[in-house]
């Protein structure tokens, strides 16, 4: 398979483009384990989330 005289360029291009899916992921993964830890910090203070009241709490 030949990609002519353009395969620098496009491996290059594929490659930059992997390389940010790949950041993107480890940011995502990364933000989940901050965002989970949070609210199990708060959970324990006993703070607790609005959606996990019921309506006979509201009133």
């Amino acid at each position: 398979m030949s990609l002519g005289p353009y395969a620098s360029f496009i491996v290059t291009s594929y490659a930059a483009a992997a390389l940010v899916v790949a950041i993107l992921i480890g940011w995502i993964a990364l933000d989940y384990r901050n965002q989970t830890q949070r609210l199990r910090e708060l959970e324990e203070r006993g703070i607790t989330r609005r959606s996990g009241r019921s309506a006979l709490d509201a009133s």
